[in-house]
This record gives structure tokens, sequence and C-alpha cells, in this order.
């Protein structure tokens, strides 16, 4: 079998993403950053939405949206 190449894209596309999540404890909408470098509290309630992992951040709620 021969492999076919991957093609490389012209314009690279950016791996990371702003997502509109859902706080669980309070139904709050926010919108956050997918490789969040701080800790992102609810603003209404003050609960940890997402946790800074060094790379792409840990999201303890829901994802209602993915935003480009």
């Amino acid at each position: 079998m021969v492999k076919g190449k991957k093609k490389k894209e012209l314009i690279p596309q950016p791996n990371s993403r702003f997502l509109r999540v859902k706080c669980l404890n309070c139904g709050n909408q926010q919108i956050i950053f997918g490789c969040a470098a701080t800790d992102v509290n609810c603003l209404v309630c003050n609960k940890t939405l997402v946790q800074s992992t060094g790379g792409k951040a840990r999201i303890l709620t829901k994802i209602l949206e993915v935003l480009s």
C-alpha cells in the first residue's frame, strides 16, 4: 500500500477557540478562552469554571457553543 502525503495547509488554523459555557451552580453563561493561562471563575457565584494546566485548560462546566 502506498501512503498518501498529508496536504499542507496554506493558511494554518489556530487550535485554540473561544467557548460559551454555562455555570452548573447558578446557570450564568460566560465566554471563556479554551487555553486560559489562569483559573476562570463565574462572575455571579465565583465558582471555578476553568483550571489552567499549562496548555489547554481543564473545563469543569458545560460547554454550550464553540465560537469561531
